[in-house]
Formats: C-alpha cells, structure tokens, sequence
C-alpha cells in the first residue's frame, strides 16, 4: 500500500491527461468490437444472397470509419499516457536529485555513487514503464477481454465462450505466480546492475592510479567477475521469462485450436452460421492480445514495484542536517565566530574526534589551524559548515547559536576551498563563477589575479574558456587549487576557509596569495587550515590541535615563547627545509672542487 500511494501522489499530478487516455484507450477497444460483426454480417449475407451491392458498400464504409477511429484513438492514447509516463520520470527524477541534494555529508559515506546512478537510470525506466505501458495493458486486457467475452456470449455462442475462458483462468493463477518469482529476481538484478556501475565509476576515477601501480589486469578481473555477477543475475529473469513467455503461447495455442474446431463443428452442425463462425474466429484472435498483455504487465509491474521500493528508499532517508522549525537569520553575518567546549563524534567511532575545544574569534581575524594528520582540522570547519550537526551552544556565529541559523544564510556567508579542489568539467570562468550569482568578467579576472592562476589561465589556448576535464583533471594539483581559491573569493564571503589549500603551490606563489588575501580581505573573517607554519605564521590567532584537543592557542610570538608543540614543529620544518640547502651547497662545493682539480 505503500508502494501505491507514493505513486499516486505523482499519478494524481497529471489525472486529466491519465484520464483523457483511458477514456480514448476504452474507445479504442469498443470501436474495436464491431469489425468482427461488420465481418460476420458481409459474410452472412454474402453467403446467403440476402446483402446487396449497396449494403456490403455500406458495410465496407463502417469498417474504414472504424478503422480510421482506431488510427487516431491509438495515437492519442500513446500521446496522452505515454506523455504522463515521461513526464512522472521527469518529475520523479527531479525530486530525487533535490532529495539528495539536502542529504547530509554521512549518507554520501555510506551509499556509492554507481548505485545512486542505477537508481537514477535503470530503476527509474522500470517506473517509467509500470505506470505507462504496464497500466495500458493492463487496461486493455481487462476492458478488451470483458468486452470481447460479452460480445461472443451474445453474437456468437455461450458454451463456445465458456470454452475460450477456460485457459484464461489458469493463465492469470499462474502469471501471479510468475509475478512474485520475478520481483525478487528483478532486485538481484538491479542491485548486481548497481555493484557494477559504481565499480566502473570508481575506476575510472581512479584510472592513474592503476596504471601507476600496473593494476590493469589486476582491475580488468574484478571488473569481469562483477561483470559477470551482473550477467547472471540477468539470466536469471531472462530464463524465467524464456520459460513463462512461450509456455504462455503454447496454452493460448491450444485454447484458439480447442474452440475453432468446436466451433468449425456448430458451423457444421448448423447451430452458428458461417459469418458468426468467422467472426468468432476473429474474436479469438482479439482475446489473445490481452492474454499476452496479462503477462507483460505482471512482468512490468514486478520490475516497476521492486524499482520503486529501491526509490522509496531514497526518499525514505531524511537528512540528518537541516533546518530547525524556527531557524532564520540576518541575510549578511559578520563573522564572529564562538567555539565554546566543542566535542564531536563521528558516526561509528567510539571516541570524539574534537574535544572541549573553546576559542573565540573575532569579525576581522585571521584564524589557523595547524596540527598532525587526523588531529581535527577539516572537521572543525565542516562543523562551521553545518555539515554535520553540534550540540546546542558549541558554536555560535554573531553570538547566535549556528543551530538556529538556517543552512542558507550560513553557507551564503562562508566560502569554502576543501582539500580536494574539486572543480566541474565545464569552462575555468564557469568554475571560477560557480558561487556568485552572476558571471562578470572583470570579477572574475580579479579573483584569478588574486588566487595568481591569471597568468595561467591567459596562457591556455582557450583562456578562460578552456574545458577542464573530470574533477579538473587536465590541470596540475597547483592550478586546481589556485582556481579554487579564485572561486571562493568570488563569493566575497564574510568568512573564508581555507583547507589546506596551498599544499601544492611553491613558497613563492604562497607568499603572494597570502599577501594578496590579507589585503583583500582586511575587515573579514579568514580560517586557513595548514600543515606548514610559513602558511600561518602571520595569522592573529594559531590554534594547535592534537589528537582532536585545542592543545596551544595564541599568535605565533606567544606560541614560541611556550616552547611547546608549535616551537616543535616549527625547528623541525626549519631543519627540514634547511637540510636540501646544505646538501645542495656541499653538491656544489664538492664540484668545484673537482673542476678545480681537473684544470689542474
């Protein structure tokens, strides 16, 4: 019941057009009706020389009006309940990609892409199918088939009619069953069909490190046993269906040969005339069409019930971030941020990844956060991001807790550079426009001379034009960053995040960002996530996290003078970055030397 009352929610959408083509579909079938009779009675008369040239002429025009009526009735009922199919898909995939555009962060952990994907293509057609072609069978053999019994009871002979109903009884008995078999094989197949999109997916995203490590043959196995997974699945719903199809005309065979030789015999007999027996035959052959489609619709249905339940599923989830019922929010924050004894713990960890971390930081400062691996660092951001939800109090913006703002007002207010620099496969100036609400080009040049990718950009082919591939593929690690930033800053955002976001630029590129960004963003918030201390040094406020604990808070004068694990760190890069250099001079000393030696 469930099933059936999440579809019509959708059906009821588009009643008039469903309607308007049943109604067409039933004129379809009537029309239909009479040709046997027109036949029977050009037969009867010609047979008994009691019909005219007159009257077969007018007989004969009966049957072309008939015929044009079913011409245009079956156009206008594909158009009509084909077109509500599509447009329900439409709608229904709509509000699917909606629906998961509010999911939170953790159910992007849990569900993979490749079996989001077949929910979108290969489950959706089954739907697709079930409440079009599968209800226009069903229709039409149900109103055929009483039409068509009524019909021959009444024209033809009530003991041959019985007779022709016989089989239909154990037709439909055995093509429930065949039913309930087929909806479980038909989940298999989906969800071996759904293993195998996400594996192709996801190698595919990883194709360079399988040829890094020379996986080719490695990956092309697994790919051929899921592969095969797949097809077997398939076999299993195509073997039933090659069992139950056939089985279904061998029956339908003998019910047509059982009542035509009965038949043949009352024609014989005297108890029919001729033209009642070639109509009767003819009316047979009618009752076969909605034999068959009682079966295709038991298969679609199947098919279309187990694909909308893997729907339902989607739907069924609620996302664990959202709105409160109150939640508001002025449409520009400051960007006064409040940390007071944050804790959190991620889904399935035992313990909390962040712990009693209390901090305040003021519209206008310069925020880093510094620590090892593991420490804390992208969840405390994800956590100013709502991305996942804190307890009441723990993080407060403009002194109001972020729970009670809503999640557009906040992310409006925050622009965010994560770690992995995912860019879209469209044009860099698109990409760079991404969060702004409209693509001005002197902005966008400005913010790419900001993030220092302008020069760059000017230099491809394209410009700013040019195509990046798949997540920005054709571009190196330092340019997906540095296009990333430029995007942020085209939000011009009370508060900017930065994740790591200068991992794979040189020192000397990172100098002139970080220059670039204190000026332009004098008056703002600014959050920058590093693992080197020349990215933070200069920040007005360093937090030091440790195995998720806010373990030193200061700015980078203060942190030195404790002596503690930010002096650590900072020796230790010093001696780090200092060892190449004495290397590279005792290289060079020791080829002086020996060019010294052979002038000599």
């Amino acid at each position: 019941m469930h099933t059936i009352s999440f579809m019509l929610r959708y059906v009821k959408k588009y009643r008039l057009q469903y309607t308007a083509g049943i109604i067409t579909l039933f004129i379809v079938d009537f029309a239909s009706l009479f040709i046997p009779k027109l036949t029977g009675t050009v037969t009867d008369g010609l047979t008994a020389h009691t019909l005219g040239w007159n009257g077969v002429v007018s007989c004969l025009i009966s049957i072309f009006i008939l015929g044009l009526t079913l011409a245009v009735g079956r156009f206008l009922w594909r158009y009509f309940l084909f077109g509500v199919s599509l447009s329900i898909e439409r709608e229904l995939r709509n509000d699917m990609f909606g629906h998961l555009e509010k999911m939170s962060v953790e159910y992007y952990n849990v569900h993979k892409t490749g079996d989001l994907m077949t929910r979108f293509t290969s489950d959706l057609n089954a739907v697709r199918i079930a409440i079009g072609p599968a209800v226009i069978c069903v229709f039409d053999a149900t109103v055929m088939t009483v039409m068509v019994i009524c019909q021959m009871m009444y024209y033809v002979n009530i003991r041959l009619t019985l007779l022709a109903v016989i089989p239909m009884f154990f037709i439909c008995v055995g093509e429930i069953y065949f039913g309930k078999i087929i909806n479980g094989r038909f989940m298999e197949r989906q969800e071996a069909v759904s293993h195998l999109t996400d594996f192709v997916q996801e190698s595919f995203s990883g194709v360079r490190i399988i040829k890094a490590f020379v996986r080719e043959r490695a990956e092309l196995r697994a790919f051929a046993k899921a592969n095969k997974n797949a097809m077997d699945k398939n076999l299993r719903v195509v073997r039933l269906q090659s069992v139950v199809m056939p089985l279904l005309d061998v029956i339908i065979g003998l019910s047509s040969l059982s009542t035509l030789i009965y038949g043949g015999s009352l024609a014989l007999t005297g108890e029919i005339t001729l033209g009642r027996f070639v109509a009767f035959h003819q009316y047979i052959n009618m009752l076969v069409w909605p034999m068959i489609a009682c079966g295709d619709a038991i298969n679609m249905f199947s098919q279309g019930t187990a694909s909308i339940r893997r729907i339902q599923d989607i739907f069924d989830e609620k996302p664990e971030v959202s709105d409160q019922a109150d939640a508001a929010g002025p449409a520009q924050i400051k960007g006064d941020i409040t940390l007071s004894h944050l804790t959190f713990v991620h889904r399935g960890q035992s313990g909390p990844t962040l712990k009693d971390i209390s901090l305040s930081v003021p519209a206008g400062t310069t925020l880093a956060i510094i620590g090892g691996t593991g420490s804390g660092k992208s969840t405390l951001v994800n956590l100013l991001l709502r991305l996942y939800n804190t307890q009441p109090g723990m993080i407060s913006i403009d002194k109001k807790d972020i729970n009670t703002l809503s999640l557009k007002t906040l992310r409006e207010n925050i622009a965010y550079v994560p770690q992995d620099n995912f860019l879209f496969s469209d044009t860099l100036r698109s990409n760079i426009a991404f969060g702004a609400d409209r693509q001005n080009m002197d902005a966008i040049v400005q913010a790419a001379e900001t993030a220092c990718i302008h020069e760059n950009i000017v230099s491809f082919p394209d410009g700013y034009e040019t195509i990046v591939g798949e997540r920005g593929v054709t571009l190196s690690g330092g340019q997906k960053q540095r296009s990333s930033i430029a995007r942020a800053l085209m939000k011009d955002a009370p508060i900017l995040i930065l994740d790591d976001a200068l991992s794979a630029v040189d020192t000397d590129t990172e100098e002139k960002i970080l220059r670039n960004l204190k000026k332009n963003r004098a008056g703002k918030t600014t959050i920058l996530i590093a693992h080197r201390i020349s990215t933070i040094q200069n920040a007005d406020i360093i937090l030091v996290l440790k195995d998720g604990q806010a373990k030193e808070i200061g700015n980078h004068e203060e942190l030195m003078r404790k002596n503690g694990i930010y002096r650590n760190m900072f020796e230790q890069q010093q001696l780090e970055a200092a060892v190449p250099e004495q290397k590279t001079a005792a290289m060079t000393q020791e080829y002086q030397q020996l060019q010294g030696g052979s002038d000599q």
